[in-house]
């Protein structure tokens, strides 16, 4: 989209010039994430996660790229190249622990990009197909990370593997062949290793190609905002560049400085021991987990103890944990409120930080082992999971009555400035 008072570019040197009649990729990018697109002017810092999502994005592919030139995918080596690496590769233990820790940063980054997208409203039209092309691009995401736990070839890697997939053995009829297929063999082997590999290698492209569709569908509309308030002229904006750019630097160097705090003085903080262990199929973990950003989907998957009439448990766990993220597909139509900021819903705030609380609650029981009480605590924040998006949320749209929505982006700016002006005036005469 390109707003009538969006800036034009024009190229005043030569080269320049001829360079945008020929090939007018300077265009592009100056009307992408230049002064030639106009943003809403009251973006907080919840809209950097974007740009940090895709800083994340690079920094995986580099590294990832590093230790492929040093991977062996086969079962016989896999561990050894991985530990000769750390050990014997210049900067090689950098370059791992990099994207080990890379992995668990991007997931960050995108699980609170997603939670924004959530409070305020950001799934709704016009900007629907923005909110579905991220939910495609965090699947990829999961399915990469997948893959790329099993590549070091340790206890973890492997009992992972062979449980992940297993889960498709709980599909009738077709279900043992699948997992037949996908690991090339009866369990997690050398044919697992290669085309886990081939996969997790390819994977952040195609991520890469999604994301530009992403931004792409995102400029049609335009950016959201904290009030959920259309643009209604220029007042209510200004170009990307230079504010957001700043903005948006200064939120770069504050994730890479926490990122190099783990990186350096934590850097196996986030993973698991067992993986230090070359993996065993004679010997299983007493406790095998996936990484943490599974675990609250981990947790819905084993809530599922007791078979219902003919359908296993194991393959009620199977469509309950997939169904949890397909679920959110379907947001934009399950709340049919007119408001989109949770600013502004005070019932849907409530509802939306209880929702906060229950995933935290799947996370922690995820992690935690198979047994009582976490099973149990479980079921209960698995039952309220889909109760909220299937019951709570509708019946919010249809009977909330939402606060008074200000009249445009501008009038809430200057509302809210006013009023910090007020209270700085009041100061003196307390």
């Amino acid at each position: 989209m390109s707003f009538p008072w969006a800036e034009h570019y024009t190229p005043k040197h030569p080269v320049m010039q001829w360079v945008d009649e020929k090939l007018p990729l300077p265009r592009l990018v100056y009307n992408a994430i230049g002064a030639g697109y106009p943003v809403p002017r009251n973006l907080n810092y919840f809209w950097n996660f974007g740009v940090l999502a895709g800083v994340a994005l690079v920094i995986q592919i580099v590294t990832g790229v590093i230790m492929a030139m040093h991977y062996g995918a086969n079962d016989l080596v896999a561990f050894g190249t991985v530990e000769q690496t750390m050990r014997d590769v210049n900067a090689g233990w950098l370059m791992r622990y990099a994207h080990a820790n890379g992995a668990s940063f991007f997931f960050i980054v995108v699980y609170l990009h997603i939670f924004r997208g959530l409070y305020f409203g950001s799934y709704k039209a016009p900007r629907e197909m923005v909110w579905l092309l991220g939910l495609v691009i965090f699947l990829l995401m999961m399915a990469t990370a997948f893959m790329g736990y099993v590549l070091p070839w340790g206890q973890m890697s492997y009992w992972g593997a062979k449980v992940i997939t297993g889960l498709f053995g709980a599909i009738p009829v077709v279900g043992e062949p699948i997992q037949t297929w996908l690991l090339g063999g009866f369990a997690p082997g050398n044919a697992s290793l290669n085309r886990f590999f081939s996969l997790h290698f390819l994977l952040p492209f195609v991520i890469a190609g999604v994301i530009i569709l992403h931004i792409w569908a995102l400029h049609i509309p335009g950016s959201s905002n904290p009030t959920g308030v259309e643009v209604k002229g220029p007042q209510d904006t200004v170009p990307f560049h230079p504010y957001y750019t700043a903005k948006d630097g200064f939120g770069v160097g504050v994730f890479l400085l926490l990122f190099a705090i783990m990186l350096f003085f934590a850097p196996n903080y986030l993973g698991h021991p067992d993986n230090y262990i070359e993996a065993n199929p004679l010997s299983t973990p007493a406790h095998i987990v996936p990484e943490w950003y599974f675990w609250p989907f981990y947790a819905i998957l084993r809530a599922f103890t007791v078979d219902f009439f003919f359908v296993p448990a194991k393959l009620l766990g199977v469509l309950a944990m997939f169904a949890s993220i397909l679920l959110l597909f379907f947001l934009p139509w399950l709340d049919t409120s007119p408001v989109r900021s949770g600013h502004y819903r005070p019932t849907f705030k409530a509802f939306f930080w209880l929702l906060m609380f229950d995933v935290l609650i799947l996370g922690y029981c995820g992690g935690a082992p198979a047994e009582e009480p976490y099973v149990m605590i479980s079921q209960v924040a698995a039952a309220y999971y889909f109760a909220h998006f299937l019951i709570i949320l509708p019946l919010i749209a249809r009977f909330e009555k939402p606060l008074p929505l200000p009249g445009s982006i501008t009038e809430s700016v200057l509302a809210k400035y006013a009023k910090a002006d007020g209270e700085t005036a009041a100061v003196p005469a307390e």
